[in-house]
C-alpha cells in the first residue's frame, strides 16, 4: 500500500488525482511533490486532469508547520506551491477541479486555478483567510481572485478575508457549479467527457492566449512573494528572540 497522500488513476483520458493526507489536505512538501508528481505523469499521458480531495475537504492549504519553522523548506514548499497556480492555469489539457467540502487559503487558490471548477453542497467553508491570520496576500494567490472573481468579491475576499459558503462560492466565481456529495465526481467526469470534445490544440492556444496577462504576473509576483516570505521569517525570528 502506497504511503503518498495523493492517488493517481487514469481512465481514458481522464487522470484523477486525488489529495489524502488523511487530516485537511495541508499542502506540505510531500503533498506538493506527490501532486507535481502525478500532473508529470498526466501530461504524459496527454490526460485532462481531475483534481479532487478527500471527504468533506479539498484543502486547507499550505502546511502550518513547515511554515512557522521558516527556512528553506518553508521557502521551497511555498514556490512549489504558488507555481503549481501556473502550471495548472497553463496546462496543456482542460483541468477540471472537484471539492468535497472546504477550501481555504493556498487550496482555494489551487481549485480555482483550474478550467472548471465544481463544489458540494453542505456547511463547507471558501475564504483566503491569509489576512486574518497577519499575512499579506500573495502577489501571485491576487492574480488568480482577480481573474475568478467579481471586481467587487475581488476585494472582498482578499482585503476582508470574507468567509463564503459553497452558495457564496458559485455567486462570487469561485466554483462554477454546485451539486450533491455524491454526485461530485459523477458530474465532474461528465464535464470532463464533454470537455474531451475539444480540439487539443484550440483549446491549449487559446487557453494560454486569454490567460496571457495572469501568467506573466504570476511568474514576475513569484520572486517578490518569496523575498516577502523570506523577510517575514527573519521578522519572526528577532520578534521570538526578544520574549526568549
Amino acid at each position: 500500500m502506497s504511503d503518498s497522500p495523493v492517488r493517481y488513476e487514469l481512465d481514458g483520458e481522464i487522470a484523477t488525482i486525488t489529495m489524502d493526507d488523511g487530516k485537511r489536505n495541508a499542502l506540505s512538501p510531500s503533498m506538493l511533490k506527490a501532486l507535481n508528481d502525478a500532473i508529470d505523469r498526466a501530461e504524459k499521458d496527454g490526460a485532462m486532469i481531475l483534481l479532487t480531495g478527500r471527504q468533506d475537504t479539498f484543502s486547507a492549504g499550505f502546511d502550518l508547520k513547515t511554515m512557522s519553522s521558516g527556512g528553506s523548506a518553508a521557502v521551497g514548499m511555498l514556490r512549489s506551491g504558488f507555481a503549481m497556480t501556473e502550471r495548472l492555469l497553463s496546462f496543456p489539457r482542460p483541468v477540471i477541479t472537484a471539492s468535497p467540502g472546504h477550501a481555504m487559503a493556498m487550496g482555494l487558490f489551487l481549485l480555482m486555478s483550474a478550467d472548471y471548477r465544481l463544489g458540494s453542497k453542505g456547511a463547507y467553508k471558501y475564504a483566503a483567510n491569509e489576512v486574518a491570520i497577519g499575512l499579506p496576500m500573495p502577489r501571485v494567490a491576487a492574480e488568480v481572485l482577480k481573474l475568478r472573481l467579481t471586481p467587487a468579491q475581488y476585494q472582498r475576499a482578499a482585503v476582508l478575508a470574507a468567509n463564503y459558503t459553497p452558495e457564496e462560492a458559485l455567486t462570487a466565481g469561485m466554483i462554477d457549479e454546485l451539486v450533491s456529495p455524491d454526485e461530485l465526481l459523477n458530474q465532474a467526469r461528465a464535464a470532463a467527457a464533454l470537455f474531451g470534445q475539444l480540439d487539443k490544440r484550440a483549446h491549449h492556444v487559446t487557453k494560454l492566449r486569454l490567460r496571457a496577462d495572469t501568467l506573466s504576473a504570476i511568474s514576475r509576483g513569484l520572486p517578490l512573494d518569496l523575498a516577502d516570505a523570506l523577510v517575514m521569517g527573519v521578522r519572526r525570528f528577532m520578534a521570538a528572540k526578544k520574549k526568549s
